[in-house]
């Protein structure tokens, strides 16, 4: 799950970050509010974190603005403005849930959790695809009923396939939603975990489409 941080504090953000990409969410941090605007409109994101007092546009305007343009993404408001009109406005403006500063990062984490089950539904978030078995919340993948080791970054890749049997993924739509806009990807990171992922589970769940990308065949 790749989730979008919106936070200009350096110091908050860089613990937020640390929590969340040991929690093994990918995570795209972004410090204003025209960035945050801009990528909420952006489709290689699962959620949001988002702070509202930003630099630029302020997280409640950025938050209507994108509810207006069609946003669906699930948001969660982390804010120090706790009184309860306040936060009875985060949430008219959209928001799915509203978690007053100062918070404890277990508190966080499991808000984050609850917003993944409560916007998807907690069955709908396994996915089986024939002897394999991916559930997100648990960030665990089976093979016949053995645990299969996966790497963060394989774990994310496996999990983008799988939602879309059948589906071609270009290289650029697969190398976005692992490593967001990161400009210093080595050209050959995608292969080297699909060569990876191409070990570690039965022979055919991901071909390669050549010079497109990869799929996963839907199982026989």
């Amino acid at each position: 799950m790749r989730l979008l941080l919106v936070e200009d504090d350096e110091l908050l953000g860089g613990g937020i970050e640390d929590a969340l990409t040991r929690a093994g969410y990918g995570v795209e941090w972004v410090r204003n509010g025209p960035l945050a605007l801009a990528a909420l409109a952006h489709e290689g994101l699962d959620a949001a974190v988002l702070d509202l007092g930003l630099p630029g546009l302020d997280g409640l305007e950025v938050l209507r603005r994108a509810r207006a343009a069609g946003c669906a993404l699930p948001v969660l408001i982390l804010s120090a403005r706790d009184a309860v009109a306040q936060r009875v406005a985060g949430l008219d403006a959209g928001a799915d849930d509203y978690l007053p500063k100062p918070f404890d990062v277990d508190e966080l984490l499991a808000r984050v959790r609850a917003l993944q089950r409560r916007v998807r539904g907690a069955a709908r978030n396994v996915i089986e695809h024939g002897s394999l078995r991916l559930d997100p919340a648990a960030l665990s993948v089976t093979h016949d009923g053995r645990p299969v080791a996966l790497q963060r970054r394989e774990f994310m890749l496996l999990q983008k396939l799988l939602a879309a049997p059948g589906q071609v993924l270009t290289r650029a739509q697969l190398e976005e939603s692992l490593y967001g806009w990161d400009g210093n990807v080595e050209s050959n990171a995608l292969d080297v975990h699909v060569h990876n992922l191409r070990k570690k589970l039965y022979p055919g769940v991901i071909r390669t489409v050549r010079g497109i990308g990869y799929v996963a065949d839907p199982p026989a």
